[in-house]
């Protein structure tokens, strides 16, 4: 599928998904029990490289293309006082990406991966979902298309960020919609809002639950009317990443809320993806666990902006380094015992 046209086409990318290609898979297995080290010494390193092997149909895999896509919107229900800044930061933000001044710049450098800023109607915020969808059919379909079109095929490895002051109550909405459980069971802290805002916050998620509980075990319908434009460009990303066989490494809590509309809707929908880490968002460790997913990394982060990920790039390419320029024990002329 080359575009996203209506919502029908985003249903039917869910179906047929590929899967990894099992040759790799078994070649960079037997590669892996050759090299110079003890077995499993590499621990998890060792399964990171076969994964990724798989998806990329190599059993003995270099990466040299990653791809950082962030996207950026605004939310209706920051009227609602459910962030610690104002929505004029979003724009705000999506300028210093542009500069080249935000922390994903650099961690984008540090890798040598390709970084790409989308804003979506940074001027249109979603509607607030407590009275209405998020999105009505047409901005969805927009929001979607602007996802999958902004991968480049060429690249060997996504990582999708975002920007939206409020997003992290639409990604606990979402959450628990999708999950079960309330506004306090998934609303963390965001930006730093606490006390009587935080109160508000949950008052926010729960209401929106009410709201859209007539879209329940419809994850599409939920996404469209929990999420906002910039989580539906990250969940079509990701997907369009599933069909051309690209691995991804999710950030945090608003990326993993994104992309749970995926495995809900198609169970293995996730298998080309790997969680880069767990944040500090208080919800998103419960959220890896529904999604079956154990982080790479846990450094107390929680920025968003895809850095989490971002730095778990560099934790890739030294798996894959390793792989596939080590020496076996017979190159080496070392006894393997």
């Amino acid at each position: 599928m080359d575009a996203i046209t209506s919502i029908d086409d985003f249903r039917a990318a869910l179906a047929g998904l590929p899967q990894p290609d099992a040759t790799a898979l078994d070649g960079a297995a037997a590669r892996n029990a050759t090299l110079t080290k003890p077995a499993g010494a590499l621990g998890r390193l060792e399964d990171l490289t076969i994964w990724y092997a798989g998806w990329r149909a190599d059993p003995r895999p270099r990466m040299v293309s990653p791809q950082i896509l962030i996207f950026a919107a605004n939310h209706g229900v920051a009227q609602r006082g459910v962030s610690a800044f104002p929505p004029e930061v979003t724009a705000q933000m999506v300028e210093n990406f542009r500069a080249g001044g935000a922390a994903i710049n650099q961690m984008a450098a540090t890798v040598g991966a390709g970084m790409a800023v989308h804003a979506l109607d940074l001027d249109r915020p979603t509607a607030d979902f407590t009275q209405a969808p998020a999105m009505e059919d047409d901005d969805f379909v927009a929001a979607l298309a602007t996802g999958w079109s902004a991968l480049d095929p060429q690249c060997d490895l996504l990582v999708v960020g975002e920007m939206g002051i409020g997003n992290t109550t639409a990604a606990a909405a979402l959450s628990a919609a999708l999950f079960g459980g309330t506004g306090a069971d998934w609303t963390g802290v965001g930006t730093g809002v606490a006390g009587a805002a935080l109160e508000a916050k949950i008052a926010t998620v729960d209401a929106g639950l009410a709201r859209h509980a007539d879209r329940a075990g419809d994850p599409v319908a939920l996404l469209q009317a929990l999420g906002g434009r910039e989580l539906a460009a990250m969940a079509a990303a990701i997907l369009r990443a599933r069909h051309l066989r690209i691995p991804v490494i999710l950030d945090g809590f608003i990326c993993c809320a994104a992309a749970a509309p995926l495995a809900v809707a198609a169970p293995g929908a996730l298998d080309h993806a790997v969680a880069g880490h767990r944040s500090a968002e208080g919800a998103h460790a419960a959220l890896l666990d529904r999604l079956g997913k154990a982080p790479i990394l846990s450094l107390g982060l929680r920025l968003g902006e895809g850095s989490g990920a971002a730095l778990a790039i560099g934790v890739l390419q030294g798996a894959l380094a390793c792989h596939s320029g080590m020496a076996s024990f017979a190159e080496a002329g070392v006894s393997d015992g």
